[in-house]
């Protein structure tokens, strides 16, 4: 298992790959994946909670109807179902994405 990697890493594999998304980790309720669309966001809500982490680029993001401005660095949370988009990005707009699975403890 890998244990890091880092923005270069991070770009130079989405930028080898020909979709706009590739999943660079994995472990129990964790997934990262590496998300660069190209002009156009495609994506449609996910089945869970996910958080962005902007590695490059800035633009516009909507989330659950709440526009708001986004650049390297910054955090965004939406939870599972919830529809987003992000508008207006420069064209070298890479995130990070966390999806979090959400596992219930069963309380004694």
């Amino acid at each position: 298992m890998k244990n890091k990697i880092s923005k270069k890493d991070a770009l130079n594999l989405i930028s080898k790959s020909n979709v706009p998304f590739i999943n660079v980790f994995d472990h129990g309720t964790l997934d990262i994946e590496i998300y660069k669309p190209n002009h156009i966001d495609l994506q449609q809500p996910h089945k869970r909670d996910e958080v962005y982490i902007t590695i490059s680029g800035s633009g516009e993001f909507v989330n659950d109807g709440l526009r708001t401005t986004f650049s390297p660095g910054d955090f965004l949370f939406v939870p599972a179902g919830v529809v987003h988009k992000f508008k207006n990005f420069t064209v070298n707009f890479t995130t990070r994405v966390f999806f979090l699975t959400d596992l219930k403890v069963e309380k004694n």
